[in-house]
Protein backbone atom coordinates (compact mmCIF):
# COMPACT_ATOMS: atom_id res chain seq x y z
CA UNK A 1 0.00 0.00 0.00
CA UNK A 2 2.94 1.87 1.08
CA UNK A 3 4.59 2.00 -2.42
CA UNK A 4 0.95 2.38 -4.04
CA UNK A 5 0.79 5.62 -2.21
CA UNK A 6 4.32 6.59 -3.55
CA UNK A 7 4.06 6.20 -6.86
CA UNK A 8 0.35 7.87 -7.30
CA UNK A 9 1.14 11.31 -5.52
CA UNK A 10 4.22 11.24 -7.54
CA UNK A 11 2.06 10.67 -10.63
CA UNK A 12 -0.30 13.87 -8.63
CA UNK A 13 2.84 16.09 -8.00
CA UNK A 14 4.06 15.56 -11.71
CA UNK A 15 1.02 16.99 -12.83
CA UNK A 16 -0.14 19.47 -10.31
CA UNK A 17 3.62 20.84 -9.65
CA UNK A 18 3.93 24.80 -11.41
CA UNK A 19 7.49 24.19 -12.06
CA UNK A 20 5.88 21.32 -14.84
CA UNK A 21 3.79 23.62 -16.26
CA UNK A 22 3.42 21.88 -19.59
CA UNK A 23 1.71 19.33 -18.74
CA UNK A 24 -0.98 22.24 -17.36
CA UNK A 25 -0.97 23.97 -20.37
CA UNK A 26 -1.27 21.12 -22.30
CA UNK A 27 -4.76 19.99 -20.77
CA UNK A 28 -5.79 23.69 -20.31
CA UNK A 29 -5.64 23.76 -24.22
CA UNK A 30 -7.14 20.33 -24.41
CA UNK A 31 -9.95 22.01 -22.14
CA UNK A 32 -10.79 25.43 -23.76
CA UNK A 33 -13.96 24.66 -25.72
CA UNK A 34 -15.34 22.40 -23.59
CA UNK A 35 -17.96 22.67 -20.92
CA UNK A 36 -19.20 20.69 -18.07
CA UNK A 37 -21.93 19.00 -20.35
CA UNK A 38 -19.32 17.88 -21.90
CA UNK A 39 -17.95 15.88 -19.18
CA UNK A 40 -18.10 12.20 -21.07
CA UNK A 41 -15.64 13.60 -23.99
CA UNK A 42 -13.30 15.23 -21.50
CA UNK A 43 -12.99 12.30 -19.34
CA UNK A 44 -11.99 10.35 -22.34
CA UNK A 45 -9.63 12.80 -23.41
CA UNK A 46 -7.66 13.04 -20.09
CA UNK A 47 -7.83 9.08 -19.84
CA UNK A 48 -6.24 8.87 -23.45
CA UNK A 49 -3.52 11.13 -22.49
CA UNK A 50 -2.98 8.89 -19.46
CA UNK A 51 -2.69 6.11 -22.18
CA UNK A 52 -0.43 7.69 -23.95
CA UNK A 53 1.70 8.45 -21.20
CA UNK A 54 1.80 5.22 -19.70
CA UNK A 55 2.56 3.59 -23.34
CA UNK A 56 5.53 5.64 -23.77
CA UNK A 57 7.11 4.66 -20.65
CA UNK A 58 6.51 1.31 -20.93
CA UNK A 59 7.89 1.53 -24.14
CA UNK A 60 11.02 3.10 -23.28
CA UNK A 61 11.61 1.23 -20.11
CA UNK A 62 11.15 -2.19 -22.13
CA UNK A 63 14.07 -1.18 -24.07
CA UNK A 64 11.13 -0.93 -27.38
CA UNK A 65 11.92 2.36 -28.42
CA UNK A 66 14.77 5.45 -27.63
CA UNK A 67 14.78 8.77 -27.80
CA UNK A 68 16.53 11.61 -27.26
CA UNK A 69 15.81 13.86 -24.20
CA UNK A 70 16.36 17.22 -26.08
CA UNK A 71 13.97 15.86 -29.26
CA UNK A 72 11.00 15.23 -26.76
CA UNK A 73 11.69 18.36 -25.22
CA UNK A 74 11.29 20.31 -27.75
CA UNK A 75 8.42 18.65 -29.57
CA UNK A 76 6.27 18.95 -26.10
CA UNK A 77 5.79 22.58 -26.43
CA UNK A 78 4.67 22.07 -29.99
CA UNK A 79 1.94 19.58 -28.86
CA UNK A 80 0.72 22.36 -26.53
CA UNK A 81 1.05 25.01 -29.81
CA UNK A 82 -0.99 22.38 -31.93
CA UNK A 83 -3.61 22.45 -29.63
CA UNK A 84 -3.95 25.80 -28.81
CA UNK A 85 -3.87 26.69 -32.57
CA UNK A 86 -6.26 24.44 -33.36
CA UNK A 87 -8.53 26.19 -31.19
CA UNK A 88 -7.90 29.18 -32.50
CA UNK A 89 -8.66 28.46 -35.98
CA UNK A 90 -11.77 26.44 -35.02
CA UNK A 91 -13.67 28.73 -32.79
CA UNK A 92 -16.72 29.09 -32.88
CA UNK A 93 -16.96 26.26 -35.27
CA UNK A 94 -18.91 23.03 -34.45
CA UNK A 95 -17.07 20.19 -34.12
CA UNK A 96 -17.92 17.24 -36.79
CA UNK A 97 -17.29 13.33 -35.51
CA UNK A 98 -14.39 13.01 -38.12
CA UNK A 99 -12.51 15.92 -35.98
CA UNK A 100 -13.51 14.39 -32.66
CA UNK A 101 -12.17 11.03 -33.48
CA UNK A 102 -8.57 12.75 -35.14
CA UNK A 103 -8.62 15.12 -31.64
CA UNK A 104 -8.79 11.44 -29.82
CA UNK A 105 -6.04 10.30 -31.84
CA UNK A 106 -4.11 13.33 -31.15
CA UNK A 107 -4.30 13.52 -27.92
CA UNK A 108 -3.38 9.65 -27.74
CA UNK A 109 0.08 10.43 -29.86
CA UNK A 110 0.78 13.77 -27.64
CA UNK A 111 0.41 11.73 -24.33
CA UNK A 112 2.79 9.12 -25.71
CA UNK A 113 5.25 12.22 -26.27
CA UNK A 114 5.19 14.02 -22.79
CA UNK A 115 5.33 10.40 -21.14
CA UNK A 116 8.66 10.11 -23.14
CA UNK A 117 9.74 14.01 -21.11
CA UNK A 118 9.33 11.87 -17.75
CA UNK A 119 10.79 8.96 -18.29
CA UNK A 120 14.48 10.22 -17.10
CA UNK A 121 12.72 11.33 -14.10
CA UNK A 122 11.21 7.96 -13.54
CA UNK A 123 14.82 5.83 -13.97
CA UNK A 124 16.11 7.86 -11.80
CA UNK A 125 13.73 7.11 -8.46
CA UNK A 126 12.74 3.22 -9.75
CA UNK A 127 15.18 0.41 -9.73
CA UNK A 128 13.04 -2.69 -10.07
CA UNK A 129 12.52 -5.57 -12.22
CA UNK A 130 10.06 -6.11 -15.04
CA UNK A 131 6.48 -6.89 -12.73
CA UNK A 132 7.68 -4.34 -10.29
CA UNK A 133 8.16 -1.31 -13.07
CA UNK A 134 5.23 -2.36 -14.80
CA UNK A 135 3.36 -2.33 -11.15
CA UNK A 136 5.03 1.63 -10.74
CA UNK A 137 4.13 3.09 -14.24
CA UNK A 138 0.26 1.72 -13.75
CA UNK A 139 0.17 3.43 -10.31
CA UNK A 140 1.75 6.36 -11.80
CA UNK A 141 -0.78 6.59 -14.35
CA UNK A 142 -3.44 6.83 -11.27
CA UNK A 143 -1.59 9.47 -9.82
CA UNK A 144 -1.45 11.46 -13.17
CA UNK A 145 -5.33 10.76 -14.10
CA UNK A 146 -6.20 12.21 -11.14
CA UNK A 147 -3.82 15.35 -11.04
CA UNK A 148 -5.23 16.11 -14.62
CA UNK A 149 -8.45 15.71 -13.58
CA UNK A 150 -7.67 18.55 -11.22
CA UNK A 151 -6.38 20.26 -13.86
CA UNK A 152 -9.31 20.29 -16.13
CA UNK A 153 -12.03 20.99 -13.00
CA UNK A 154 -9.97 24.10 -12.09
CA UNK A 155 -10.00 25.31 -16.29
CA UNK A 156 -14.02 24.66 -16.24
CA UNK A 157 -14.72 26.36 -13.13
CA UNK A 158 -12.56 29.35 -14.55
CA UNK A 159 -14.28 28.53 -18.24
CA UNK A 160 -18.06 28.80 -16.38
CA UNK A 161 -17.00 31.85 -14.27
CA UNK A 162 -15.91 33.78 -17.09
CA UNK A 163 -18.65 33.12 -19.62
CA UNK A 164 -20.92 33.33 -16.83
CA UNK A 165 -20.73 36.32 -14.26
CA UNK A 166 -17.96 38.19 -17.08
CA UNK A 167 -20.56 37.46 -20.29
CA UNK A 168 -17.73 36.15 -22.42
CA UNK A 169 -18.57 34.37 -25.62
CA UNK A 170 -17.54 30.38 -25.79
CA UNK A 171 -15.98 31.73 -28.74
CA UNK A 172 -14.11 34.85 -27.28
CA UNK A 173 -12.71 32.72 -24.40
CA UNK A 174 -11.60 30.34 -26.63
CA UNK A 175 -9.61 32.83 -28.93
CA UNK A 176 -8.58 34.41 -26.00
CA UNK A 177 -7.08 31.72 -24.04
CA UNK A 178 -5.67 30.02 -27.04
CA UNK A 179 -3.96 33.43 -28.03
CA UNK A 180 -2.52 33.34 -24.29
CA UNK A 181 -1.06 29.58 -24.52
CA UNK A 182 0.38 30.45 -28.16
CA UNK A 183 1.46 33.19 -25.77
CA UNK A 184 3.16 31.24 -23.33
CA UNK A 185 4.51 28.55 -25.71
CA UNK A 186 6.24 30.21 -28.56
CA UNK A 187 9.18 31.96 -26.30
CA UNK A 188 9.51 28.28 -25.03
CA UNK A 189 9.94 26.88 -28.54
CA UNK A 190 12.28 29.29 -29.36
CA UNK A 191 14.33 29.46 -26.50
CA UNK A 192 15.05 25.67 -26.84
CA UNK A 193 18.75 24.01 -26.62
CA UNK A 194 18.43 22.26 -29.37
CA UNK A 195 18.74 25.66 -31.93
CA UNK A 196 21.92 26.73 -30.71
CA UNK A 197 22.97 23.35 -32.25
Amino acid sequence: MSQFLTYFQLGLKHILNIYSYDHILFLIALAIPLTFKDWKRILLLVTTFTVGHTVALLLTIYGIIAVKVAVVELLIPFTILIVALFHLFTAGKSAKKESINLVFFITLFFGIIHGLGFLKYFKSIHRGNAMSELLAVLELALGIEAGQLVVVLVALILSYIVQTVFRFSKRDWTLVMSAFIIGVVLPIIMGNKIWLR
